[in-house]
């Protein structure tokens, strides 16, 4: 395992997963778009949770959701997800803090921390995917409606929110990442290497007496 590999990796996977914090309460996923409009008296703003207007006063309002059966059955699903990666990145966060070589939880059997810290960057890249698949569907869904002529609702463009869940998303999975390739299953023991001198070999155990004398023997009429 590599020290300074992991201790990056768990830095990137901490911040990935605070961004997932930001992204959640951050209220601009979408935000109604000028294009189009010769006079614009208001903004309209949306994440999964609310919706958010603002007019040209600056007074600013905010009304949750009233119904979540109402919703699209994607706003349903990157909900779940967003909410799924959450458990991820914390199992992962705690996973590596113990797992990591250079820290002294867990004791110092090496072999089982670095399969906890393998576990915990399958965890990150495993937050790092959901955010990613919520994020991405959603501004699927935007960029579709907007480019489509004959919606008949209001057109949003991608918001804030959306690009602080990408860079949290694609930290956590180079943290993830990161911290699977450096930790190893398992060790291998260190065993002396074999050598051969004239016929007799040599595993790591003492020769004995006589056939010390013998090889000494050899080597000094050479």
């Amino acid at each position: 395992m590599n020290p300074n590999v992991e201790v990056v990796a768990v830095i990137l996977g901490f911040i990935g997963w605070v961004l997932i914090g930001v992204t959640l309460h951050n209220p601009c996923w979408k935000e109604s778009t000028d294009d189009g409009s010769v006079i614009t008296t208001s903004n309209i703003y949306e994440n999964l949770w609310m919706s958010c207007a603002t007019d040209s006063t600056g007074i600013y309002d905010c009304k949750e959701f009233p119904s979540v059966l109402a919703l699209n059955d994607y706003i349903q699903a990157c909900r779940a997800l967003m909410i799924a990666s959450i458990p991820f990145g914390t199992f992962g966060l705690v996973g590596s803090l113990v797992g990591i070589k250079c820290s002294k939880a867990g004791g110092e059997n090496y072999v089982l921390k670095g399969r906890i810290a393998g576990t915990a960057g399958v965890l990150f890249i495993l937050q790092g995917l959901c955010t990613m698949v919520s994020v991405s569907w959603y501004a699927f869904n935007i960029t579709q409606e907007f480019f489509d002529p004959f919606y008949p609702g209001i057109k949003y463009e991608i918001g804030e929110g959306l690009y602080i869940g990408w860079c949290s998303a694609l930290l956590a999975i180079t943290g993830g990442v990161c911290l699977s390739c450096s930790c190893k299953v398992g060790t291998k023991e260190k065993y002396p290497m074999r050598y051969t001198d004239r016929g007799t070999a040599y595993s790591g155990v003492a020769p004995s007496r006589s056939a010390a004398t013998i090889t000494y023997g050899q080597i000094a009429y050479i």
